[in-house]
């Protein structure tokens, strides 16, 4: 069969259909991946076989003969030296405990008394809870502050000397042989460091590194700053300076949010089953700032949306607030028909509600409208 039908085919299946073919597949990969993982582990103990084939490294095998990506060839290369280290890694990976990813982090900790505690900690986290744990192993002492001004970039035409990446460094290294410089001199020119990322990186227990980069204004803002807090904060720690920033701007945030204050007002109670037409005559959709408080702290800040197997949304961004029974059947703006929704959950489930023509019909008026929704309280069904 050519692989150019396989959309149509699966285009074609139905919804449980689907979602059934796409786990299976998913089990099958993990187990190439294992096997995969176990045979280039034979093979970096047997370096003298790709070398025989005209290939100095596994790295560059990997990436010439296999046609791996150079960061799924590290991935994978890192993951089979701690495999022939730890073989009980084959097994989780196989039942998706762990991913290659989360072996490659965790290679660099694990020993033999350790290994079986940590990969059980392990099993099942993100990869910023990974992080977190290697902090928890290994920490690293605070950051040191300091502010400085970024190299001025070269122009677009000139050419740039380009990095090894330190990961792909130790990957095209034999695993018993040191790791080659990770920034070899390869031009005469000096090269622009890349546009890095922000960073926030857990460094040891609850202590975390922030890295970004700003401009002149807010450089000249945090200076000032540190000029007029040298009373408390005597050395200018630009990390006091971001935890009293940023507690402030949460606070702004979550008032015009959340309608969250010092001194919330008492919520007025709404009895049920008094919902009659009469009383609905004039009747905001809109919901009350205490509502919103009360609902964000039950739901703890995540979308509420559980699914038939009992689980639930983990999305924690662009939360919506939610009318289990529709605003336009009759639903109150109470805590109790008020939930969190992430947008699509948002958007699902009133497509259940009413269908996706009429919601799709709805959009597309609401777009035409010239008055915006309120960030706070999107006006769902």
């Amino acid at each position: 069969m050519s692989n150019t039908n396989l959309l149509a085919l699966a285009t074609e299946l139905t919804d449980h259909d689907l979602l059934a073919r796409i786990a299976a597949l998913a089990a099958k990969e993990r187990g190439a991946t294992v096997e995969l993982l176990a045979h280039l582990a034979a093979l970096d103990s047997r370096p003298s076989l790709y070398a025989s084939e005209g290939y100095g490294s596994l790295f560059t095998y990997c990436t010439h003969v296999l046609h791996l990506s150079e960061d799924a060839a590290c991935n994978r290369i890192h993951a089979a030296r701690a495999c022939r280290r730890f073989p009980v890694i084959l097994d989780l990976l196989a039942r998706g405990a762990l991913s290659v990813t989360t072996v490659r982090l965790l290679r660099e900790h694990l020993t033999p008394e350790n290994h079986e505690a940590v990969l059980r900690r392990a099993s099942g986290r993100s990869r910023r809870e990974i992080e977190a744990l290697i902090a928890e192993l290994a920490p690293r002492p605070d950051a040191r502050p300091f502010v400085r001004r970024l190299p001025a970039p070269v122009p677009a035409a000139a050419p740039l000397a380009m990095e090894l990446p330190t990961a792909i460094a130790e990957a095209a290294t034999p695993s018993s042989a040191e790791p080659i410089a990770s920034n070899p001199p390869t031009s005469s020119l000096t090269p622009v460091p890349p546009a890095r990322r922000p960073v926030i990186a857990a460094t040891s227990p609850e202590r975390y590194r922030v890295q970004f980069t700003v401009g002149k204004e807010t450089h000249d803002k945090l200076r000032r700053l540190q000029d007029l807090l040298r009373r408390e904060i005597p050395d200018g720690d630009p990390g006091a300076i971001f935890d009293r920033a940023v507690t402030l701007l949460l606070e702004r945030v979550e008032r015009k949010k959340l309608g969250a204050a010092s001194r919330p007002r008492p919520s007025t109670v709404i009895r049920p089953g008094t919902d009659t037409s009469d009383e609905r005559k004039g009747e905001s959709r809109d919901i009350p700032t205490y509502v919103q408080r009360a609902v964000s702290k039950r739901d703890g800040g995540q979308c509420g949306f559980v699914g038939p197997g009992g689980h639930r949304c983990p999305e924690r961004t662009f939360l919506e607030f939610h009318h289990i029974v529709p605003y336009a059947r009759g639903g109150r703006a109470t805590i109790e028909n008020i939930s969190l929704r992430c947008r699509r959950h948002n958007q699902y489930e009133a497509e259940l509600e009413f269908g996706a023509r009429a919601m799709e019909a709805a959009r597309g008026d609401r777009r035409r409208s010239s008055s915006p929704i309120p960030a706070t309280a999107p006006r769902t069904p």
